[in-house]
């Protein structure tokens, strides 16, 4: 399999047990709480695909991969 390269690549901050992103990558707006919950995190970093939903701007990110830093996903998001 090929490696996911880094331009697919979105960086995440876990506080409080909330997963969020300083941007979204779709609309650009501060500061969002992701929907995705602790479980499917997990998930993520065992290599499954998860959807994420952002509330701002409706979006879905699908998420190949998580590590601790980094949403991995199918689409150049920088």
């Amino acid at each position: 399999m090929r490696p996911i390269p880094f331009d697919h690549t979105w960086p995440y901050e876990k506080q409080m047990g909330d997963i969020y992103l300083s941007t979204c990558p779709y609309c650009s707006e501060d500061n969002i709480l992701v929907h995705l919950s602790n479980a499917a995190l997990e998930k993520a970093k065992e290599g499954f695909k998860v959807r994420a939903n952002m509330p701002c701007c409706r979006k879905t990110m699908i998420i190949l991969e998580a590590d601790d830093d980094y949403f991995w996903t199918n689409e150049k998001l920088r």
